[in-house]
């Protein structure tokens, strides 16, 4: 008996060691690997430092909430969405691409945004696509934007302040936008639209010039009813000038 309990454990501690050999050298080995076909729910890009540069996911393994990449918090209210999020080298996140698309109650709802943010800030460029429908009423928007961002601009700053601005917004919705008026005035919050080329909503195809407060300055564009049009705006978005000129 003590014979057969000694071959026995020799064999269970010689079968173990085995498998972590083989464990170890599976993933050790070293080179390119080819796939047919792989399934997978989330793929991390890493540097040799172990840095993430980037994300690619479905939606459900999304990093929003209390998810940390490169020890950084993430958006908690992102909502999730599949597709991919950029890392930089200080390991920031510099940008990503999403994409949605269901049925509704009475149509569909649907998008894609292909974005790059500005150095630990947020989008200075976003290509985006919207497509909802509602009854028979369907509204299909393609535009490139750029956008300006504030100087002073923190990612992990930005998150702080819209939580504060948010318990603020329950208590006293006065007092919240002032202090986002505070914020905006230190360069911590805030940006504008700067350019645009695409569909507008009132379903104008062109190209759109903002100032520096976001405001409209000038659109050359071609409407809804198929006519070419070059507006100028005033600091007031009031028209100065147009060609061709409205006749009365």
């Amino acid at each position: 008996m003590n014979k057969e309990l000694t071959f026995l454990r020799t064999f269970a501690v010689a079968t173990a060691i085995g498998v972590t050999i083989l464990t170890t050298s599976a993933f050790k080995k070293i080179g390119n690997q080819r796939f047919t076909e792989i399934d997978v729910e989330r793929i991390n890009i890493v540097e040799n430092d172990g840095t993430v540069k980037m994300v690619i996911t479905n939606v459900a393994r999304f990093p929003n909430g209390t998810d940390q990449i490169n020890h950084k918090p993430t958006n908690a209210d992102r909502k999730k969405r599949s597709g991919m999020l950029f890392f930089n080298e200080d390991g920031i996140e510099a940008g990503g691409f999403i994409y949605d698309g269901k049925k509704t109650a009475n149509g569909h709802a649907a998008g894609l945004s292909l974005t790059y943010d500005q150095y630990d800030g947020d989008q200075v460029m976003q290509l985006l696509t919207q497509d909802v429908a509602q009854g028979d009423q369907r509204f299909v928007s393609s535009t490139l934007a750029f956008n300006d961002r504030p100087s002073k601009e923190s990612q992990l700053k930005t998150m702080e302040i819209m939580k504060e601005l948010e318990e603020l917004r329950k208590k006293d919705p006065k007092l919240m936008q002032e202090k986002y008026k505070w914020y905006e005035n230190q360069g911590l919050v805030g940006g504008v639209p700067r350019v645009m080329l695409g569909k507008s909503r009132n379903q104008n195809n062109g190209l759109f010039l903002f100032d520096d407060k976001g405001m409209p300055k000038a659109m050359f564009y071609v409407d809804k009813a198929n006519k070419a049009k070059l507006d100028f705006f005033d600091d007031k978005g009031n028209t100065i000038a147009s060609f061709p000129e409205q006749k009365n």
